[in-house]
């Protein structure tokens, strides 16, 4: 789980270990890349953002400008370059059968193929209002688009955000058990508030696989701190991770 500190110094801590490991973890990805050459490309990433009931319009729209700024952040564009780049797919999900994809698979390898994504990110609609919280059917969701990612990829990640427990339909333990998530690292973001059960759900039941972990957003209004930092997590992997 996320440290306790604030908002204002976890963001410092995180710019500062950035500066001071990209040129280490660029080698290592180098390393690790060329010992896996029957890898077309290093991370398949598959983003997984809350559009229930719970989440107001404002909420929402904090939810997409965050992930889009943070694909477009400096610091992202430079970790997904240093990788050799990432394949990417987001979509907004509530209810059992309310899932809408936000962006395809594409292949982001520098700033421009960032700044692209981010912008078909600004410009979608949200889908749903009404729906409750179907977080075992957002991660069978999920598993398909993983399976359907254009490229083979050494590392295979779906990021589920949310602020709530699964409430509707079955939950994350039957999804595991009903979809094929070989191979594939389950993160969650949660929007905790003043609320600590969602955080000891997705610690206890959401998340998935080795070096799996929970990035704690304080609010929506924290939102695009926490997803920045999830990001340069989930591209890095374990190594960006130890530098907590």
């Amino acid at each position: 789980m996320a440290m306790k500190d604030r908002p204002e110094e976890r963001g410092n801590q995180t710019s500062a270990a950035f500066r001071f490991a990209v040129a280490g973890l660029a080698s290592i990805s180098t390393i690790c890349l060329g010992a896996s050459q029957a890898f077309s490309c290093s991370l398949a990433l598959v983003l997984a953002m809350d559009g229930s009931a719970s989440v107001d319009a404002r909420e929402h729209r904090l939810q997409l400008n965050g992930l889009a700024d943070a694909l477009s952040d400096t610091d992202v564009v430079q970790a997904i370059e240093a990788v050799g780049g990432i394949w990417i797919n987001s979509f907004e999900w509530s209810g059992r059968y309310q899932q809408l994809q936000q962006l395809n698979w594409q292949f982001l390898n520098d700033g421009a193929s960032a700044a692209t994504a981010s912008e078909t990110l600004r410009k979608t609609p949200r889908g749903f209002t009404e729906f409750p919280t179907a977080i075992g059917y957002a991660l069978g969701y999920a598993s398909v688009q993983m399976r359907q990612a254009p490229r083979p990829c050494a590392r295979k990640v779906i990021d589920v955000a949310g602020d709530g427990i699964n409430n509707d339909g079955f939950g994350p333990e039957s999804a595991y058990n009903a979809f094929d998530f070989q191979g594939i690292t389950v993160n969650g973001l949660v929007i905790a508030g003043p609320n600590t059960i969602p955080a000891r759900y997705y610690e206890s039941f959401v998340i998935r696989g080795p070096g799996a972990f929970v990035e704690i957003a304080t609010d929506y209004d924290d939102y695009a701190r926490a997803i920045k930092r999830k990001l340069l997590r989930e591209i890095y992997g374990n190594g960006y991770a130890a530098l907590r």
